[in-house]
């Protein structure tokens, strides 16, 4: 049944004021929100120009001890690494470090980072003295920081796929003294809100092999009896030994994420309400 003049009119008053009023105080609330998460990422030392302070994580599993160790991240980098290994079949212990002059970056947390702060800049330039005029033009600045916030989760929730060429290729491998063992391998990645140490043990396939040869694909974790070529040589996983790491800052960017994707969304739908009303008229 078509509303009558008054309802519309009522309808009308109702829409100018969330253009006017609400969609302002949703945007203060989410660029809070958003500060907040951008200063989990940032973690400034003891003075606003000294350097990042460093985090010392230490890995463990509670499916193996064959690998042990101290992981020292400084903001999106790794600074320092301090890995035991022992060896399965002869429990040997192999202990690597990085490197006095190296660092690892993790591209995850660099690229998290710069998502925030282009969702912060979106809504940045829409401050108060702005005046939205059609539910349109909110639902396009929704769905602009959305698509930054969700960028920004995926980052962390899903871990690059890579394949062991990629890893052995990696700068990763460079980055230790005394070098790994010919027969080790090392991916570092985030999952999640965890930081996560991989370590693959492979053995060389004989030429006259009887086994079927075939190369694995990407993963974010490979399995023991993955195969791959690297050079001229055909090689075997076989044993992967995994461990990790809680950082704390990271689990509250997620939540930070997850309220903010919330309110985003909110405000989306308190807006389609009105839509026969912001599709042709501005307010």
């Amino acid at each position: 049944m078509a509303a009558t003049a008054a309802e519309r009119a009522v309808l009308e008053e109702e829409f100018r004021w969330l253009l006017h009023d609400e969609v302002h105080a949703v945007l203060r609330q989410l660029q809070d929100i958003l500060k907040e998460a951008s200063l989990r990422f940032t973690l400034p030392g003891s003075g606003t120009e000294g350097p990042t302070k460093q985090e010392n994580f230490v890995l463990g599993s509670c499916g193996t001890d064959q690998v042990k160790g101290v992981l020292t991240l400084q903001g999106d980098a790794l600074s320092q690494a301090d890995v035991n290994l022992k060896m399965p079949r002869n429990n040997q212990l192999l202990h690597f470090a990085f490197r006095e002059d190296k660092q690892w970056k993790l591209q995850q947390i660099q690229d998290a980072r710069n998502h925030v702060s282009q969702a912060i800049y979106l809504l940045a330039n829409r401050d108060e003295s702005y005046q939205f005029r059609t539910g349109a033009e909110v639902l396009k600045l929704m769905d602009a920081v959305m698509l930054q916030l969700t960028r920004a989760r995926n980052r962390l929730t899903t871990p690059a796929t890579l394949t062991l060429p990629e890893i052995a290729a990696s700068g990763l491998t460079r980055m230790f003294a005394p070098t790994l063992p010919s027969d080790l391998l090392v991916n570092v990645y985030i999952n999640l809100n965890k930081l996560c140490l991989t370590v693959y043990q492979l053995h060389a396939l004989q030429p006259n092999s009887t086994k079927n040869f075939r190369p694995a694909g990407g993963a974010v974790l490979h399995s023991p009896g993955a195969m791959f070529e690297w050079g001229t040589q055909r090689l075997e996983v076989s044993h992967v030994h995994k461990v990790e790491s809680v950082i704390p800052w990271l689990n509250d960017a997620l939540v930070f994420f997850t309220v903010s994707l919330q309110l985003c969304q909110q405000l989306k739908d308190k807006i389609s309400v009105f839509s026969s009303y912001w599709s042709c008229r501005p307010f």
